[in-house]
C-alpha cells in the first residue's frame, strides 16, 4: 500500500476535485488506492459501468425467465415464486428468484432472425447489419461514451469460453481505441509481463524512444489512425502495470468460493475487479446453450452455473456499493422454440424471448412484456433490439438520441424508431 499517497490525498482533497476522481477511476494501476473505502466511494460515484453476461448459443426463456409449466411447450420444470410477489421464474434459478428486487425481466423480445451469425450481430449492435457500414457493438459504444480519452487501460474487455468459438462485435467505425481486448484462453492477457531479459530501465528507455519517434511521425502525418495507434501503446503500458487485476488468487478464498470454481465464476470475479477499477464495459460469455438435443439436461447444468455466479456477482457488487453504478445484463442472440423437437431439444427462436437488466438505473422487481400461454408469440409490449439498447444507454446516462457521423452520413446511436422502455427504468 502506498501510505505516502494516502497521507497526501485526504477525502476532502479528493472531493474538491472530480477530475482527480476521474483519473483514479480510469487507471487500473491504482486499484490498491480504490480499496481504501473513503476514497473508493467517491471515485465509484463518478462513472457507470456495464457487465454483459452473454449466454452464447441462445438460452431458453422457458427454462429461465418465462416458464410455462403445465403447457405442452413447458417442459418438466416448475415455475417458482420469487422475492417479488406475483413474479415467477424457472425452478432452475432458485438463487436469482430471491434477488429479483434488483432485476427487471423483459419477456417480449422479437428480433425475427434466428441464425447464430446474424442474430448475434443484431444483439451486439442493436440493429440489422447493412452493406458498406461496420456498426460498433454495445461494448464499443459504451466504451466510446464512458471511457476516458487519456486512459492507459482498455475500455472494453471481452472474455469467452474456449467452446464458444465466436468473436462477434467490435469497434466498427468508432476505431480501435474502443475495441475489445479478447481473453480467450486464459484469465490473464497474453504477453502481459515484461520479458526477464529486458530490464525495467531498458523497458523505460525503449518506451521513451518509441514515444519520441511516434511524436515526430505524428507531426508529419497527423491522422485519427496515428493517434489511435499511439494511445493503444499507452494503454498497453498501463495494463502491464495492472497485472494483478486479472489474478483472482488475490481475492479472499471465501469470496472466491462464493463465485465458485467454474471458469464462468472466475471470469465474473475478474469482471467485478475490472469495473471496480474503472473499465466501462466487460463482457463474459457462458457457452454453450444451443440445445437442439437434450435441452432439459443442458439447461439443468448451465442454469445452475448461471444462477450461482450471477447471484454471487450481484451480491458482491451490492456489498461493495457498486451495483447502483453497474448495469448487469443477461442476453443471448435469440431464445429457444416453445416446440420440443424429436431429440427432446429446442431449436432457434427469435419471435418471443427474454433477457434481464439488473442494478444501475433499473426499476428492480419489474417484468415488461408478455407472451401467450405457450410462449409462441408476444401478446403485450413487443420490443426490438434497438429498444433494449436505448434502455441500456438511458440507464447508464448515455444520450440515446445522439448521432455519430460516418463520413457525411449521420448514424443514430440507437436504431431508428426505437426508444427506452420507461417501465423498467428507475
Amino acid at each position: 500500500m502506498n501510505h505516502g499517497f494516502e497521507k497526501r490525498m485526504s477525502r476532502r482533497a479528493l472531493l474538491q476535485s472530480t477530475a482527480t476522481a476521474g483519473i483514479l477511476a480510469s487507471d487500473m494501476t491504482l486499484l490498491d488506492v480504490l480499496q481504501q473505502r473513503l476514497l473508493a466511494e467517491e471515485v465509484r460515484q463518478q462513472s457507470k459501468r456495464v457487465i454483459l453476461l452473454w449466454l452464447a448459443g441462445g438460452a431458453s426463456q422457458l427454462e429461465t425467465w418465462d416458464p410455462k409449466p403445465g403447457r405442452p411447450t413447458g417442459g418438466p420444470f416448475r415455475a417458482i415464486s420469487t422475492s417479488v410477489p406475483g413474479i415467477h421464474i424457472s425452478e432452475l434459478l432458485p438463487r436469482m428468484a430471491q434477488r429479483l428486487g434488483d432485476t427487471a425481466i423483459i419477456r417480449s423480445l422479437n428480433t425475427k432472425v434466428a441464425d447464430h451469425g446474424t442474430g448475434a450481430t443484431i444483439m451486439t449492435t442493436g440493429r440489422v447489419p447493412e452493406p458498406g457500414i461496420d456498426f460498433p457493438d454495445l461494448g464499443a459504444t459504451v466504451a466510446h461514451e464512458l471511457g476516458r480519452v487519456d486512459s492507459k487501460v482498455p475500455h472494453y474487455v471481452s472474455m469467452y469460453t474456449a467452446t464458444e468459438g465466436r468473436r462477434k462485435g467490435g469497434p466498427g467505425f468508432l476505431g480501435s481505441r474502443v475495441g475489445p481486448m479478447f481473453l480467450t484462453d486464459s484469465l490473464m492477457p497474453a504477453n502481459l509481463q515484461r520479458p526477464e531479459i529486458i530490464t525495467e530501465i531498458d523497458h523505460q528507455d525503449r518506451a521513451q524512444l518509441r514515444g519520441f519517434l511516434a511524436a515526430e511521425f505524428a507531426k508529419r502525418h497527423a491522422s485519427p489512425a496515428v493517434n489511435s495507434h499511439n494511445s493503444a501503446y499507452d494503454r498497453v503500458r498501463g495494463l502491464m502495470s495492472s497485472e494483478s487485476l486479472f489474478d483472482v488468487s488475490r481475492e479472499p478464498q471465501a469470496l472466491r468460493d462464493k463465485y465458485g470454481p467454474t471458469q464462468f465464476g472466475e471470469q465474473c470475479l475478474v469482471a467485478r475487479r475490472l469495473v471496480e477499477a474503472g473499465v466501462p464495459f466487460v463482457k463474459v460469455a457462458r457457452a454453450w446453450w444451443d440445445s437442439h438435443g437434450q435441452n432439459f439436461e443442458t439447461h439443468q447444468e448451465l442454469c445452475a452455473d448461471l444462477d450461482h455466479v450471477m447471484s454471487a456477482l450481484l451480491d458482491d457488487l451490492a456489498e461493495r456499493g457498486l451495483l447502483e453504478q453497474t448495469l448487469v445484463v443477461t442476453l443471448s442472440e435469440f431464445g429457444r422454440t416453445p416446440q420440443i423437437n424429436g431429440s427432446l431439444g429446442r431449436d432457434h427462436f427469435a419471435s418471443a424471448w427474454s433477457c434481464t437488466l439488473s442494478g444501475c438505473g433499473i426499476r428492480g422487481g419489474s417484468v415488461y412484456g408478455k407472451t401467450d400461454e405457450d410462449g409462441r408469440k408476444v401478446i403485450e409490449d413487443e420490443i426490438w433490439a434497438g429498444h433494449l439498447f436505448a434502455t441500456i444507454f438511458r440507464a447508464i446516462g448515455i444520450d440515446w438520441k445522439k448521432e455519430y457521423m460516418y463520413g457525411a452520413r449521420p448514424v443514430p446511436i440507437t436504431d431508428f424508431h426505437c426508444a427506452p422502455i420507461d417501465e423498467v427504468l428507475a
